[in-house]
């Protein structure tokens, strides 16, 4: 799909300066900017290459004045990285814009699903299933029985959501995902085997939330396994059975959370964390990548290492790690001397 320089213009109450018929029609870097491409510049450090670019239309900020001959229109924002994010958002909507159910697909009979869904080819809706308007269901995806699904929320090729998971509205959930599969649970027994602990509960997705490709989610033993509102999971994450991550808090890739751990809100946790199971994680606390936690964590902690510390107390004392060799010379010259 084309757009005209005059087009954009209008989505982002904008300016255009140069050929207000420009056509875009693909998205791009500035400094690999073609002819039919739309780029931006917000960086000021990336500004040498709007003079070479070879995109047809960008989007700069009202402020910039342009020091030699451009061979790109202009289309001049308040804030020309806001405005690109907008123009991505209007580029992935229709790019996304798909409706209808495709065949071969199986939807029970008892399933019930909303206005102008798509479901994609080779997907499976289960017995008592509630989809609701604008959902987006791409091939390939299980939806297990019970399952409750909210507006507008996008579930891309391959997800398995295991039977009673609920989620809500304005949700994305990327490929591979596995949402309510069973918690880790096996008690020991007398012959040194281990029994099944039979995993009843579910997992509860709330509205906005999203979740990256490949990341698992296990069911509650009883009760629920809760993502609060807002929430945002990167690729690759465990979530345990009965964890609960707090509002709008963001956890990065190859992370996991032990069972039973209740995470607060507005945290953000770094990338290859480990959290045991059973800790409780106050409300705005950061928490740097590669960290292990095993303890209770108070609100607005800062926290590095493994175990943790205060990441002030991990800075002064890494200070003394990398010269602990020189460190422990000392000591044994110190304890030399003493005894000559």
């Amino acid at each position: 799909m084309k757009f005209t320089a005059q087009q954009i213009a209008g989505i982002l109450d904008g300016d255009v300066v140069g050929n207000p018929n420009a056509e875009v029609s693909k998205l791009s870097k500035i400094e690999e900017g073609f002819e039919g491409s739309l780029t931006f510049l917000a960086n000021p450090k990336y500004t040498p290459h709007i003079y070479n670019t070879k995109a047809s239309i960008t989007i700069v900020n009202k402020t910039f004045v342009p020091e030699s001959v451009l061979n790109t229109t202009l289309i001049k924002v308040d804030d020309a990285y806001l405005a690109f994010s907008k123009i991505l958002e209007y580029y992935n909507s229709i790019k996304l814009s798909k409706v209808g159910i495709e065949q071969p697909s199986y939807i029970s009979e008892s399933a019930n699903y909303g206005d102008a869904v798509y479901i994609g080819a080779f997907s499976y809706i289960s017995d008592h299933v509630k989809i609701g308007n604008h959902v987006k269901i791409f091939p390939n995806t299980y939806i297990g029985e019970n399952v409750v699904i909210g507006d507008n929320t996008i579930i891309f090729s391959g997800a398995k959501i295991y039977s009673e998971t609920i989620i809500g509205h304005t949700c994305v959930i990327n490929s591979g995902v596995i949402i309510g599969s069973d918690g880790f649970g096996f008690a020991p027994n007398e012959n040194g085997g281990y029994n099944k602990i039979p995993q009843t509960g579910n997992v509860v997705i709330e509205d906005y939330v999203d979740i990256g490709a490949v990341t698992t989610i296990d069911r509650a033993t009883i009760g629920s396994t809760i993502i609060r509102e807002g929430a945002k999971l990167d690729n690759h994450i465990q979530i345990a059975h009965n964890v609960e991550v707090g509002k709008n808090t963001v956890i990065a890739a190859q992370s996991g959370i032990a069972g039973s751990t209740k995470i607060g809100s507005n945290c953000q946790i770094g990338g290859q964390v480990g959290i045991a199971g059973h800790v409780i994680i106050g409300n705005n606390v950061k928490i740097q990548a590669q960290s292990g936690i095993a303890r209770n964590v108070k609100d607005n902690e800062v926290l590095q290492g493994s175990p943790a510390l205060a990441l002030a107390d991990y800075n002064k004392s890494y200070v003394h790690f990398k010269n602990l060799p020189k460190i422990v010379r000392n000591i044994n010259d110190l304890e030399k001397n003493k005894w000559e």
